[in-house]
């Protein structure tokens, strides 16, 4: 899974209508640039892959008063949704998700009902006790990992990713259920994580 996806449907759907700089700052405001392959050119690349995939729906406005070509703003489809909330499920459920998914996910996770976010996560740390399990069938972290010679090191690794992955998962579900943040259906202030048109990015180098 990639985590563009993910990011371009998700900032294009906080708008409601955006084009593609504003896209694009978003996710520098995010620093997604940064922890993710959101570069200036996936992020036009991908809006357009997923205009044709029915995903978004083009509109083309009014040309600049510069005289430029006309500006495509992008709108979320219902197929469009419905793959947004798949890959969102998707990206906090996966225990081997690479951090930039996972990190989108988190990103957009108010988008979800505060019950449903505890059950994907939970499945997470399930996921990555499995797979702790499965790698300490060859390997014994109380051995160390001079017991397998320096091959040992790489089951070490991921017996340590594994439970510190799963410290943190823990950790955020402790503070979801204690009543974190706002979830969707919850009613107050919701979470405002992209700029408005024109609003200058104050993280931008």
């Amino acid at each position: 899974m990639s985590a563009i996806r993910l990011l371009v449907l998700g900032a294009v759907r906080q708008h409601g209508r955006a084009h593609g700089y504003q896209v694009r700052n978003d996710l520098e405001y995010w620093g997604a640039h940064e922890w993710s392959n959101a570069k200036p050119g996936s992020i036009y690349h991908a809006l357009k892959q997923m205009a044709k995939q029915g995903l978004l729906l083009a509109h083309e406005i009014a040309p600049s008063t510069a005289g430029g070509p006309p500006r495509t703003e992008y709108e979320v489809t219902d197929k469009g949704t419905e793959e947004y909330f798949a890959l969102l499920r998707e990206a906090l459920t996966t225990y081997d998700q690479k951090m930039d998914v996972l990190s989108a996910g988190i990103g957009f996770i108010v988008d979800l009902e505060r019950a449903e976010v505890v059950e994907l996560l939970n499945r997470r740390v399930e996921g990555l006790e499995a797979w702790r399990s499965s790698v300490t069938e060859y390997y014994t972290p109380e051995d160390g990992p001079e017991s397998l010679g320096h091959i040992g090191e790489i089951m070490n690794m991921w017996v340590h990713s594994a439970d510190a992955g799963a410290q943190w998962t823990r950790g955020l579900i402790a503070r979801i259920e204690a009543g974190a943040y706002t979830f969707a259906g919850e009613g107050g202030d919701p979470f405002v994580g992209g700029l408005a048109d024109g609003q200058e990015n104050p993280y931008a180098n």
